[in-house]
């Protein structure tokens, strides 16, 4: 058997928080309409200065800092979304270009709506098999406030902008994801128009429509997951769902029979983020220590298309690792000798003194003219250590 395991994850979110009652004031609602359909009180807008590309690349950048992993050793880089800056070229591409990642790195966005990341994730797993560098960047990422209608109040306080990402390994001894993928083709009840339409690029959404086909697929898509690995529901550590509506996931955890406290959700900060849902949450569950070594994760989601998925995800005790010393980093810092120089040994200088993910390897000085050593040490630290 092989598969993927998460390696560590990363998340953005834009500054500005929109509250109920400030989309009270632009449309016929109230905080307790919003609240007691949806679960949601609050979700975050981007404003000036901030962009798809912005998030992508704040959460990539995390997600490769707390893996300790270079960018020359991806060989996968994946995006999820329906909102990008650009139709072309992919987001996946402009991370290659800011991020350096190799020339030869696989590079391409998917639009699966909000199931867009779990079908990444195998994505990744089945192309990971064949490229020469196993480690894999998944991204979900949407800005979702850029196609409200802010007259129809049935859908723009829904929605919300963030990206979250994920770094993945591949290995032959690792488990497969026994992903659970699905499509049942519709463009009337929940799509936005493109452009080879006269209508604008808002989304549109029959609720109550999205509403059956989600409780009954989200529960089905998560057995047959746990078929596919032979499991049964009290073998999951968490369930990460997509977090569309409140409503939604407490009928798909009744119908599991699942403790309410194994599916935990965001959806009261962050609303609907499409894609970037499940990466979002993830990050919050692993930064919080919720996910730890070993863990099973079962993660679905579900959305435009209409489009299911579900994957297995386990986490490497790389990462448990890595959280700890982002959690409570020991800052020993080395005696200088007389001449206010001294040497390091290389777990010194990057876990005790200089933490690698505040840091990056800045304080290492280069000769004159010289090139900053940080790929060097970074590799070596890698090797010897990861």
């Amino acid at each position: 058997m092989n598969g993927i395991k998460l390696i560590s994850t990363g998340s953005a979110v834009p500054k500005k928080v929109v509250t109920n009652d400030d989309l009270a004031k632009i449309v016929d609602t109230n905080d307790e309409w919003i609240s007691t359909r949806t679960g949601i009180r609050s979700r975050r807008y981007c404003t000036d200065g901030e962009s798809h590309t912005s998030l992508c690349l704040a959460a990539a950048r995390q997600a490769l800092e707390r893996g300790g992993v270079t960018p020359g050793e991806i060989g996968i880089c994946l995006v999820a979304t329906v909102t990008p800056d650009f139709l072309s070229p992919a987001a996946a591409c402009l991370l290659q270009k800011e991020l350096g990642f190799p020339e030869d790195t696989i590079c391409f966005d998917l639009n699966a709506a909000c199931s867009g990341f779990v079908y990444a994730l195998h994505t990744a797993e089945c192309l990971l098999a064949s490229t020469p560098r196993k480690y894999g960047l998944v991204l979900g990422a949407e800005i979702l406030s850029r196609v409200m209608d802010f007259g129809d109040r049935s859908t723009c306080v829904l929605f919300g902008d963030g990206a979250g990402a994920a770094l993945v390994e591949w290995g032959a001894n690792y488990p497969s994801l026994h992903a659970v993928l699905g499509c049942r083709g519709n463009s009337e009840v929940l799509y936005v128009p493109g452009v080879n339409t006269a209508a604008p690029p808002h989304v549109h959404m029959d609720g109550q429509s999205v509403f059956r086909f989600a409780v009954e697929a989200v529960p089905r898509c998560a057995r047959e997951v746990l078929d596919r690995a032979g499991l049964t529901p009290e073998d999951i550590d968490l369930f990460v769902f997509h977090q569309a509506n409140q409503r939604i996931i407490d009928f798909a955890v009744k119908k599991l029979g699942i403790d309410p406290a194994r599916c935990p959700g965001n959806i009261e900060r962050t609303g609907n983020t499409s894609a970037a849902s499940v990466p979002l949450l993830l990050d919050e569950l692993v930064g919080g220590g919720a996910i730890t070594s070993g863990q099973k994760a079962l993660c679905v989601g579900f959305g435009g298309g209409l489009t299911w998925a579900g994957a297995l995800l386990a986490s490497n005790k790389r990462q448990s690792r890595l959280l700890e010393r982002d959690a409570a980093p020991a800052r020993k810092f080395c005696p200088a000798s007389p001449d206010k120089t001294h040497t390091c040994g290389l777990r010194s200088v990057f876990v005790h003194a200089h933490i690698a993910a505040e840091n990056g390897f800045h304080f290492i000085s280069p000769p004159a003219g010289g090139e900053p050593l940080r790929g060097f040490f970074a590799e070596a630290f890698h090797k010897e250590f990861l």
